[in-house]
């Protein structure tokens, strides 16, 4: 089984990255495969609520950043696993709008598999963060994996998270607990509404 890490943090070497190889170490300890993938630098356009992706399922009409790239690694993962720094109190702008594009356009292809969210940040903000990247996970039925606290480590400087002695124990953790649903669930995604077709209800008739 393999879980996919995203590192949406601009920096390829800093906090977000060190929080991430700390589980990654440790699911490999659990047998559990793992890749880490780096959003990059680079503009991540936002959806514009176009619709084109309905014509083309499993892709973003958008193929000029990052975006189909790492959609396409949600069909052989078998859970996700995203981090991020925190600006603002918010995750990372680009990795939001790669969440919202990838989710919306290739959604069936990671819908009902674990999931977690991992904020870094230097003083504050960090629930929030972390609560906003959670929200996602709940809405394509993803079983949200949880450790001894909330998944936040603490670090300004590259590498300072290292010195967080708690929240790199919360992201062993956190590895744990991953490594131990996939293996209890056989890697199945969670069925969620199985055959029962969705029934959207507008508030405005």
């Amino acid at each position: 089984m393999k879980v996919l890490m995203i590192n949406g943090s601009p920096r390829p070497k800093g906090n977000t990255a060190l929080a991430l190889s700390e589980m990654a170490a440790h699911l490999e300890k659990n047998g559990i495969d793992s890749e880490i993938v780096w959003i990059g630098n680079k503009p991540v356009r936002g959806c514009i609520a176009c619709n084109q992706c309905k014509a083309k399922p499993g892709a973003c009409v958008f193929a000029d950043d990052v975006c189909n790239e790492i959609s396409a690694k949600f069909q052989e993962a078998d859970a996700l696993i995203v981090g991020s720094p925190v600006y603002y109190g918010q995750p990372n702008g680009a990795l939001l709008s790669l969440i919202q594009r990838s989710f919306y356009s290739n959604g069936s292809a990671i819908a009902g598999k674990p999931a977690a969210a991992v904020s870094v940040c230097r003083r504050g903000g960090a629930t929030a963060a972390f609560e906003t990247l959670n929200l996602p996970f709940q809405m394509m039925n993803m079983p949200v994996v949880t450790s001894q606290y909330w998944n936040i480590v603490y670090g300004r400087d590259a590498g300072q998270a290292a010195l967080d002695t708690e929240g790199m124990q919360t992201m062993r953790a956190l590895a744990n607990n991953m490594a131990f649903l996939l293996k209890s669930t056989g890697g199945h995604p969670a069925p969620g509404r199985g055959d029962e077709p969705w029934e959207p209800m507008h508030f405005i008739r």
